[in-house]
């Protein structure tokens, strides 16, 4: 079973507790941009990098074997101050992978990531104020 942020959003306000707190509202609202990619993308990319500087050290990306990386997705959220947050998601079976279900997964990872750095913020804010 798993919990879902809003349905505690929903259960803190029906009891009630109204004193500082982060919601998922917050969460959401503190995030600026959010970028994603597989595995295979990065492999793509650091390839076309390195032969464009001429830096030596990777395989070009035809030795790759493209379902070893290309069923990893990853989500990168940025946040207001500029700090990031990575999120993943692993398919084991190349017949499930599903590009949109994979960027969901490693967005909520990334999110879950977030709550413990916001929450670390609102309580040094509340410690200074008393």
């Amino acid at each position: 079973m798993t919990v879902n942020d809003q349905a505690i959003e929903q259960e803190i306000q029906a009891k009630g507790k109204t004193a500082p707190r982060i919601t998922p509202a917050d969460i959401e609202a503190n995030i600026a941009s959010e970028h994603y990619f597989t595995g295979y993308d990065g492999v793509l990319g650091e390839w076309q990098y390195r032969k464009d500087t001429g830096e030596p050290g990777t395989v070009p990306p035809m030795e790759v074997p493209p379902a070893s990386v290309a069923l990893l997705s990853f989500c990168v959220l940025v946040l207001r101050n500029g700090f990031t947050v990575t999120g993943e998601s692993a398919c084991a079976s190349p017949e499930n992978f599903d590009t949109e279900i994979g960027r969901k997964i490693a967005r909520a990872n990334a999110v879950q990531k977030i709550w413990p750095l916001m929450g670390y913020e609102l309580r040094s804010q509340l410690s200074r104020q008393s």
